[in-house]
């Protein structure tokens, strides 16, 4: 009994350690793109391999905390702004990771259309959800 609990410890880690990389990932990349600064570009400037940053972004390297820190003055954020989640909960249903995924790609002027959109929803009452039995 005392094995299998520990084995769905292990893969509750597991679990939580690819979703915090997945958080920090979607991070850089968002803040990037709110920069408007290509992964070489930022990746020279921080003195870095030009690859450096698309490494980071495709999860086969992770910052020193030094350049970390770099990163974040970098891309204008404390590391507290780079963690904050904006009250967003780290688990989130796999709907809006798709949905988040899709916003990645879109330009800064695209989110904003999309944002205002939502905005409209929300004015208008219209983003409840439908009763069970609609659906």
């Amino acid at each position: 009994m005392d094995r299998n609990s520990d084995m769905n410890k292990a893969i509750s880690t597991e679990k939580n350690r690819q979703t915090e990389e997945d958080f920090f990932v979607g991070r850089l990349v968002e803040l990037r793109a709110d920069r408007e600064v290509s992964a070489r570009k930022m990746s020279l400037d921080l003195q870095q391999n030009s690859s450096y940053i698309n490494r980071i972004e495709n999860k086969k390297a992770f910052p020193s905390m030094q350049l970390f820190f770099d990163i974040c003055e970098y891309l204008h954020v404390t590391p507290g702004q780079f963690f904050d989640r904006g009250g967003v909960p780290a688990e989130i249903s796999e709907e809006l990771k798709e949905l988040f995924v899709l916003i990645q790609g879109l330009t800064p002027g695209q989110r904003e259309i999309i944002r205002s959109v939502a905005e409209e929803f929300l004015a208008a009452g219209s983003a409840k959800e439908p009763p069970e039995a609609d659906r």
